[in-house]
C-alpha cells in the first residue's frame, strides 16, 4: 500500500477574500463577484417566487461554506482510497459540535441550508437546529424600537459548540442582539464561537452588534450604506462610522432588498 505523505496538504492556507474596512477583526465582508451578482438579482424588484428562494439557498450555500472553512477547528484527515493508497491532510475537525438558529421568518430557509451542510461535514449527532420566533416592535410612526422574542424551541445547551445565526438582512441589529442575549442569559453553556451569517448588513447593524455582544463574528456578502454622504461612500467602510447610514426612517436597508421575510413567504404583513 502507498503510504507517502504529501507535505503540500500538511497545513491550511485558506483565507477568505474580503474587502477592506475598519470595523475590526470580527467583521468579514466578502469580496465575491459571483455572490454579489446573485445578490443583486435577489434584490431586484422584478424577482419573485420561486426564484427568490432558489437564489437565497445558493447564496447561503456559498456564504456558509466560506465562513465555516475559515472558522471551524482543524484536524488531520486520513483515508484509504479506492486505489489502496493513503491520503493524509488538514481538514475540519468532524468532532466539532454546532447549533444553527432559525430566526423566523426570513432566517428559516438559511438555517436549513446551514443545518444540511453541517450534517454533511461534521458528525451529524453533534449538529442541532434551534428555532426562535421573533417580530419587529415599532412605534406609532412605524419606526423599529426593538425585537420581541415570542417563543423558542431550543434543544439543549451550547457549551463548546459553534452557534450560527443565519439571517439575511442585518438591518438594525435588534433581532440578532435579542437572540444573542437570549442564548447568553437563558441557555446553558459557553459556546466555542458565535457567528452571524448575513447577506446584507448596515453600518448600524455592525456597530450595534459589536458594541452589545463583543466577540461575535459577522460574515456578510455586502454592506449597504446608501444613505451616507457622497464623501463617505467614496471612503473605506468604517472610516467615518458616525456619518455612515444604511437605514431609512422606517429602518429598512438602502439599497437593500426590501422586506425579504415578506417576499420569501408571499405574506405582506
Amino acid at each position: 500500500m502507498h503510504r507517502q505523505v504529501d507535505r503540500s496538504y500538511s497545513e491550511t492556507r485558506f483565507r477568505a477574500s474580503e474587502i477592506e474596512h475598519r470595523y475590526g477583526p470580527d467583521v468579514h465582508l466578502l469580496d465575491d463577484p459571483l455572490a454579489l451578482s446573485l445578490l443583486a438579482e435577489l434584490s431586484d424588484e422584478r424577482t419573485g417566487q420561486p426564484a427568490v428562494t432558489r437564489i437565497l439557498r445558493r447564496l447561503y450555500d456559498q456564504l456558509v461554506r466560506t465562513a465555516l472553512a475559515a472558522e471551524l477547528p482543524r484536524a488531520i484527515v486520513r483515508v484509504t482510497t479506492r486505489m489502496k493508497a493513503n491520503f493524509q491532510g488538514i481538514g475540519v475537525d468532524r468532532t466539532t459540535s454546532a447549533v444553527t438558529v432559525a430566526i423566523a421568518r426570513a432566517g428559516t430557509v438559511p438555517s436549513q441550508v446551514c443545518f444540511d451542510l453541517l450534517t454533511e461535514i461534521l458528525d451529524p449527532a453533534g449538529v442541532r437546529q434551534d428555532h426562535v420566533f421573533m417580530a419587529r416592535q415599532t412605534d406609532e410612526t412605524g419606526r423599529v424600537t426593538g425585537a420581541g422574542l415570542q417563543d423558542s424551541k431550543i434543544g439543549g445547551d451550547v457549551g463548546s459548540r459553534i452557534v450560527l445565526f443565519p439571517d439575511p438582512m442585518g438591518a438594525t441589529g435588534s433581532s440578532l442582539c435579542r437572540a444573542l442575549s437570549h442564548y447568553r442569559d437563558a441557555v446553558a453553556g459557553t459556546p466555542l464561537a458565535r457567528i452571524s451569517l448575513n447577506l446584507i448588513v448596515t453600518p448600524e447593524f455592525v456597530q450595534r452588534v459589536t458594541a452589545e455582544h463583543p466577540g461575535v463574528r459577522i460574515w456578510a456578502l455586502r454592506i449597504d450604506r446608501g444613505l451616507s454622504p457622497p464623501d463617505v461612500l467614496a471612503s473605506m467602510p468604517g472610516a467615518f462610522p458616525e456619518r455612515e447610514r444604511g437605514l431609512d426612517d422606517h429602518q429598512y436597508i438602502v439599497p437593500g432588498a426590501g422586506g425579504l421575510g415578506e417576499v420569501l413567504n408571499n405574506a405582506w404583513v
